[in-house]
């Protein structure tokens, strides 16, 4: 099996306590990413500052020797608070991810009313590193006529 991108920070900032209040705060945070065959898929929670806004997610997989940025979508069934948008994203991987080796860095970049605003989780970029999937344990095949078996008359 492929491996598998395992984040190195908590996957679901958003649900932790305080997540609303750091995103008035920044104007832009991680909400939450999950990896998938196709990449790595994830939601982006901004202050709604302007109507106007782009949201991206600019990424490395090799130490920041050259980098990707792909637009997040805004996300129409967003909050319900009013105050904050959703935006979602897929960072397609392929091959190059596909090495157990493989490190992603990631940022989070917000821009609105000629303003800038990161999300780099605290100047340390958010983090995932390849890990080789286990395959599924099977144990050894069962014979019947094993010493290991017991059979009651």
């Amino acid at each position: 099996p492929p491996p598998l991108l395992e984040p190195l920070f908590p996957p679901q900032p958003g649900a932790s306590p305080g997540f609303a209040e750091r995103v008035r705060q920044h104007k832009v945070r991680l909400e939450w990413v999950r990896a998938e065959p196709a990449g790595l898929r994830g939601a982006v929670r901004v202050l709604n500052l302007a109507y106007e806004k782009a949201v991206s997610v600019r990424y490395t997989l090799n130490g920041w020797a050259s980098c990707a940025e792909v637009p997040a979508a805004y996300q129409p069934a967003g909050p319900a608070d009013g105050l904050t948008d959703r935006f979602a994203f897929l960072l397609p991987l392929g091959a190059a991810a596909a090495a157990a080796e493989a490190a992603l860095e990631f940022a989070v970049r917000y821009r609105v009313a000629g303003a800038e605003y990161w999300d780099n989780n605290g100047g340390a970029n958010y983090r995932l590193r390849g890990r080789q999937r286990v395959p599924p344990a099977t144990g050894p095949p069962h014979d019947p006529d094993s010493p290991a078996w017991i059979h009651f008359i």
